[in-house]
């Protein structure tokens, strides 16, 4: 017998998936006088008619759209459903279903900022899981809030000045806070808007400003408390300094980029040397050199450990001396191997100082200009000095040379200028003490990092913590509780109150009542009030506070992993110092969201996608679905391919929505919605007498609610939106929407009762996908929410699907069978070309176990196969194995000129050639092709050997000819095997 065998790897092979939303039916609505919650009906001009419920307040005001009205969701709807959502008070905790709290404090958003994708990333993750805990039954308080931003929001507001010819030293320190608070009130609102676009449901009515008053009281009481333990202090140190700003700036707002520069060799004198005893040093700041206290060399450098112990002449200050000393630290392959120490000017070069005894010679004025220590460079700016001093070097002979050189140069954040390393008199905490309780914290198992690599890098922070700078020499800001006497040693007198009366009283106590004091013009550092942030939000210094008696400790810290160390863990040290209690139980860091190349996304490059602009394109759904499916602390490569995936995907889920609305009962059916709602799926028994279609799906139901919930509990958030993803897709909408068409539309076997069975199950599976899919896209699945009957609850505070519901494995298996066995039939037809609508014969051979299963759906087999139900035949051998008197003679005949499918083990079908293809015609076609793709093959052997193209060719070229060859090899051997085979049904049938 003549025959192809086929497995589900052949390079024919393609999955011909059948449109599951083919059904569309007009219909004219009903209008509705009722305002109460229960149902609301439409009536279709053609069958299947379905009962439409939706939330009277709801619908009364024009906020949900059925799928039956439009033909997509439409984005524009979501403003308004995020405004019913608030309006009906859902974003504010609710005892109502007792359980604990379910606690987030929202990183603040700098009150200038405007929304950008690291927004979108935030909260989307954290709303995730506010919506999660909300279905869940508990409690969940989002609290939301912005953040003053010291340098940022004074520098915005200079520069508006600026524009209107004013500068911020002709005004006094209050008019210009007037300024401040002016433009915060009528552009803060800004970023709030549009992270509420992003479907944030924050309580905001909880919201909070840095700068409020409250949260300024519990600033002051942080700076006193730690004050009185010592903790608070006030020194010269090195610090980041801002020139433009004239404030000291954190670590956090200082990029460094890679710039072109140039390293300048300079010829330093040894004092007392001949004319030859030079040390060259190499420096990319000669303007610093006016700071030089020392030149160090490595003690196992031959060229320079004669000169260790001697003095250097600085050059151009007039015949100053440095003493040579040496180093191991010292690079002996950087430059020249001579390393100037400028400890006033350089990171490194200070503690270097601070250890060997060094002084510390500062050169430069506060607004980047030298000072007097500069002699004749006085005044000048930095930059100027810099081409000024290299001239007169070249000119005195000092000048070695100037050679290209990258450079990595510290940039401010916020104004892009270039910041200079200076000491400076600032306020500092000492942390020591407090990072000791933050590491044991990790270590008792009471704060738990996600993920779980980041414990590490969060130790060994703590383990090496510095004191922290928290002075700013602003004028926006929490200023420093701390007042000065008037006439007195600053360093020496001075007051930490928690206002201006505590102060004048604490004053009046210790110099008298005739006594005048005046407060530090310097603010703290904006990081220093955010540290308080999940506890000064919730009423703290007053722990009697009901939120924060209610919600404190919090629950959760998300944010990205870039601020683990400026934010989250000053948050974890406050948190335990001021209130005994770790802040958070969990802290979730998040990656950085990088454009398709995995770049970081950044004007210069062009590459920022503005989640506005994504939002009016693919919807706020797609946007979230796309950016939650990463994995904590991994970048995240955004891109348009992966946004349109996931629009794709809503729009799935409306025609879904659509298809399960149009095939649910008439509104006058009392019968069979009496019948639908009778099914209930939460017991064995329940699942077990479904059909094995129905059983499937329903176990894969469950299966997927348990695996998920799982998922969400554990912060798995990627791993909820692809298993969902696929269940529904994969699934619900190609098999089960599919299979249920077999129910909904025939009238025989069994007819209205197994539609009504099949109108249950779709109806269960469907709302159950809205509900787990609900904290990923909040938008379109409340949407169709909304469109579907009988619904008790809104979808953002529906009860959250049972676990451990009952389910069959042996029914899942069962339908994978026949999964395989139609896939392998659409497989065969698409290979063959098939017209889609033509009904083609079959017989399926299998254990009489297997055929027992798969006869009783062969409904659902010839609907998803395109088969003749007529011509389906089920049997437990080979036809070809079988007598004439076993099998019918057509069968016997066909076998012997079909296609033999081997689907799986002990699972087989026998599809005639003559139902889908005209043998002579496509021995024909096939002839024909097979000469074009030897003609090919041929050509290509001849490069191959001829010697001259191998040789000369390049590499790749010569590889992809190579590769190409092999597979039109592998082309013309199947062709050749599918001619022979067909030439043999030839003969046969003739």
């Amino acid at each position: 017998m003549s025959k192809t065998i086929l497995s589900l790897s052949s390079p024919f092979s393609v999955c011909n998936r059948l449109n599951p939303l083919l059904f569309y039916t007009r219909r004219r609505t009903i209008s509705l006088s009722s305002y109460s919650r229960r149902f609301r009906f439409n009536r279709f001009t053609t069958t299947p008619i379905r009962l439409l419920t939706v939330a009277a307040s709801s619908e009364n005001n024009g906020v949900f759209t059925s799928p039956d009205i439009a033909k997509s969701f439409d984005f524009a709807a979501e403003e308004r459903i995020y405004n019913w959502w608030e309006s009906q008070g859902y974003f504010k905790p609710n005892f109502d279903r007792g359980g604990d709290p379910f606690v987030i404090s929202m990183p603040p958003p700098n009150v200038t900022g405007s929304l950008h994708m690291g927004h979108a990333m935030f909260v989307t993750l954290e709303d995730i899981m506010v919506r999660y805990n909300r279905m869940k039954g508990r409690p969940t308080l989002w609290l939301p809030g912005t953040d003053h931003a010291g340098i940022a929001t004074q520098l915005v507001v200079e520069r508006m000045l600026a524009s209107e010819g004013l500068k911020r030293v002709e005004m006094s320190r209050d008019e210009f806070t007037k300024k401040v608070w002016e433009w915060k009130e009528k552009y803060g609102g800004t970023i709030t808007n549009q992270i509420k676009r992003l479907g944030a449901s924050c309580d905001w009515s909880r919201e909070h400003f840095t700068l409020d008053e409250q949260l300024s009281q519990a600033v002051a009481e942080a700076f006193v408390r730690l004050h009185e333990k010592g903790l608070i202090y006030q020194g010269s140190y090195m610090v980041n300094w801002s020139p433009t700003l004239q404030t000291a700036v954190s670590d956090l707002e200082v990029e460094y980029s890679e710039e072109s520069g140039y390293l300048y060799h300079i010829r330093y004198r040894v004092a007392g040397g001949s004319r030859n005893d030079w040390l060259t040093v190499a420096t990319t700041r000669p303007e610093t050199l006016f700071g030089d206290v020392a030149l160090a060399v490595n003690p196992q450098d031959d060229r320079y450990s004669k000169y260790i112990g001697q003095m250097a002449i600085v050059p151009l200050t007039f015949g100053r001396h440095v003493p040579i000393i040496s180093d191991k630290h010292v690079d002996i392959e950087f430059g020249t191997g001579v390393l100037k120490i400028s400890p006033g000017h350089d990171h490194n070069d200070y503690l270097l100082a601070r250890k060997l005894g060094l002084p510390i010679l500062n050169v430069m004025n506060k607004d980047g200009t030298l000072n007097e220590v500069a002699g004749l460079y006085s005044g000048l700016d930095r930059f100027e000095a810099r081409k000024k001093l290299w001239a007169e070097l070249e000119e005195t002979g000092l000048a070695v040379k100037k050679e290209p050189h990258t450079l990595r140069v510290p940039r401010s954040q916020r104004g892009g200028e270039v910041i200079e390393p200076l000491v400076s008199k600032q306020w500092f905490v000492t942390m020591e003490p407090l990072a000791e309780k933050a590491l044991q914290a990790v270590e008792k198992g009471e704060l738990t990092i996600i993920p779980e690599r980041f414990e590490k890098i969060y130790n060994h922070w703590l383990s090496n913590i510095k004191d922290w700078c928290i002075s700013r020499q602003l004028w926006w800001g929490h200023r420093i509780p701390v007042w000065y006497i008037d006439g007195k040693d600053k360093e020496e007198d001075y007051i930490v109150a928690r206002n201006a009366n505590e102060a004048l009283e604490k004053a009046q106590d210790k110099y008298g009542k005739d006594v005048e004091i005046y407060q530090d013009p310097d603010v703290l550092d904006t990081w220093f009030s955010s540290a308080l942030w999940p506890f000064s939000t919730l009423g703290w210094p007053d722990s009697s506070a009901e939120d924060f008696k209610k919600f404190y400790p919090t629950t959760m810290l998300e944010t990205g992993h870039d601020i683990l160390f400026f934010w989250v863990a000053r948050m974890v040290m406050m948190g335990i110092e001021f209130t005994g209690k770790v802040p958070f139980s969990y802290i979730y860091l998040h990656g950085l969201i990088r454009d398709s190349q995995g770049r970081k996304m950044s004007k210069t490059l062009g590459n920022v996608i503005d989640p506005l602009d994504t939002i009016k394109e693919f919807g706020t759904d797609a946007l979230r679905f796309t950016v939650a499916l990463g994995t904590a602390g991994q970048d995240l490569n955004l891109s348009t391919e992966r946004l349109t995936s996931n629009k794709a995907f809503t729009n799935k889920l409306w025609n879904a929505g659509k298809f399960v609305l149009q095939n649910l009962p008439k509104e006058n059916d009392i019968s069979a919605w009496e019948n639908i709602l009778t099914y209930k799926f939460d017991t064995e028994d329940s699942v077990l007498n479904l059909p094995l279609p129905e059983r499937w799906v329903v176990s894969k139901l469950h299966l997927l609610i348990e695996s998920v919930s799982a998922s969400y509990d554990k912060f798995f958030f990627g791993e909820v939106g692809r298993e969902i993803y696929d269940f529904f897709w994969a699934d619900f909408a190609d098999w089960y929407i599919e299979a249920s068409k077999g129910r909904l539309y025939n009238s025989g076997n069994g007819g209205n009762s197994a539609a009504l069975m099949a109108q249950a199950v779709l109806l269960y599976t469907f709302e159950n996908i809205l509900k787990v899919l609900h904290p990923f896209m909040p938008f379109v699945t409340e949407e169709l929410w909304q469109a579907l009957p009988n619904r008790k609850h809104d979808l953002i505070v529906s009860p959250w699907p049972e676990t451990q519901l009952p389910r069959c494995t042996s029914s899942i298996k069962k339908f994978e069978n026949l999964q395989t066995l139609v896939r392998a039939i659409r497989n065969t037809r698409a290979e063959y070309s098939v017209e889609p609508a033509k009904r083609i014969s079959a017989s399926v051979v299998a254990s009489n176990e297997v055929i027992e299963y798969i006869a009783e759906e062969k409904e659902v087999l010839a609907l998803l196969s395109r088969l003749d139900l007529q011509n389906l035949h089920f049997m437990n051998s080979s036809p070809g194995m079988l007598s004439t008197t076993l099998c019918s003679p057509w069968v016997k005949r066909n076998a012997d000129q079909s296609v033999h499918l081997v689907a799986g083990e002990g699972l087989e079908a026998y599809l005639p050639l003559a139902d889908m293809v005209d043998i002579s015609a496509e021995v024909e076609r096939l002839s024909k092709r097979l000469v074009k793709m030897q003609k090919e093959y041929d050509g290509m052997l001849a490069k191959l050997n001829s010697p001259k193209f191998v040789e000369k060719a390049p590499e790749e070229v010569v590889r992809a000819v190579r590769e190409k060859a092999t597979e039109s090899e592998e082309k013309i051997t199947l062709t050749k095997k599918r001619l022979e085979f067909l030439n043999s049904n030839v003969l046969i049938s003739k």
